[in-house]
């Protein structure tokens, strides 16, 4: 799955590499990320909120398909249609399904396997570093979100399992 998240960027960010996101009202930074089914992050990217999804979709999706060979499908919302479907099925050989919401649905409504993705934001925001983007480079903000990932699967695999049965 791959989804980005527009994130407020502290006093210390540079402009050249902070921007507004129109959309989600927000001066700062844009993470992208692709996870897989289990919600392991597979690959991220810290660009300016100004960035569009698409633009920034090829480039991690190029990333991403490199280093994960076996990956065959990626779901993505709405804002990853266009030319970047037949785009990634040419240059990765990677099916790119957009789960869409049907139009007569009103508010909130969870959508088929967009809550994955979605559950990993808000893993992210309970770091506090990743409340708001406090990194001077991008390179350092992608880092930060690698290293809280890692927390979290060290939490996953500490804790204790609990038997069937």
């Amino acid at each position: 799955m791959i989804d980005s998240q527009s994130v407020k960027a502290d006093a210390v960010v540079g402009a050249g590499t902070r921007g507004f996101d129109g959309g989600k009202l927000v001066n700062g930074r844009k993470r992208h990320v692709v996870v897989d089914t289990l919600g392991l992050l597979l690959g991220v990217m810290v660009t300016a909120a100004d960035v569009g999804d698409r633009a920034a979709a090829h480039i991690l999706l190029e990333q991403v398909a490199a280093a994960h060979h076996r990956l065959a499908l990626v779901w993505a919302d709405g804002g990853y249609t266009g030319s970047l479907i037949e785009h990634c099925l040419a240059a990765f050989a990677l099916v790119l399904a957009i789960v869409k919401r049907s139009d007569n649905m009103k508010g909130f409504v969870v959508l088929p396997r967009r809550w994955i993705v979605g559950r990993l934001f808000a893993h992210l925001m309970r770091s506090r570093r990743l409340a708001r983007d406090f990194e001077r480079r991008i390179a350092s903000a992608e880092a930060v979100i690698y290293w809280s990932m890692a927390a979290l699967m060290t939490r996953r695999l500490a804790r204790p399992h609990r038997g069937r049965g």
